[in-house]
């Protein structure tokens, strides 16, 4: 087993997790997967560990947008980041939010709360967004929203095996936050 103090362990998992959202942006092109990331920061690390993760794979997403897929540099796209920073860290916000009002004991059930939460969150503050950049017809489809629901599913259910199988083998689980049961 690696020692480190919980300060490396939680540097360890902000960066595994961030690497891990990274590839996960760059095979989607661009599409990373906040809720995910976010329902499982609330489950398993500190609030402030989970704002970090939100911060780091933000800015690798914007990286991958703009310098590996040409993303456009002007007033839209830059607004677009700046409204995907923001739906990211509410998505943590009100994953941790919906734990401390709920706490369930089960990890499937802290997940699914945090993942719904969080994902409400998140397309709740791109309407926002939306609604003073344009594209309000896009973000908030019915069919766009159902496949993006599915795939952070999905996305979270590899991020937390990736989560299992890593702490099997001896990397030190993140610090777990204060409403842990």
């Amino acid at each position: 087993m690696i020692a480190l103090s919980d300060r490396g362990a939680s540097a360890l998992w902000v960066s595994l997790l961030t690497a891990a959202s990274t590839a996960t942006t760059l095979a989607l092109a661009c599409a990373t997967p906040f809720p995910a990331l976010a329902a499982l920061a609330a489950v398993h690390m500190r609030r402030r560990d989970g704002a970090a993760l939100m911060l780091f794979a933000w800015a690798a997403s914007q990286f991958v947008g703009f310098f590996l897929l040409g993303y456009p540099r002007d007033g839209s796209t830059l607004g677009w980041g700046a409204g995907l920073g923001t739906a990211a860290v509410g998505s943590a916000l009100a994953s941790y939010a919906a734990l401390r009002a709920l706490p369930y004991r089960s990890v499937a059930a802290r997940l699914s709360l945090a993942y719904a939460a969080g994902f409400t969150a998140f397309k709740g503050i791109i309407l926002l967004w939306a609604l003073v950049l344009g594209g309000l017809h896009t973000a908030m489809a019915p069919d766009l929203l159902a496949e993006q629901f599915v795939r952070n599913g999905a996305i979270l259910i590899g991020l937390y095996a990736l989560y299992r199988a890593l702490v099997a083998v001896g990397v030190p689980a993140p610090p777990q936050p204060a409403t842990a049961a």
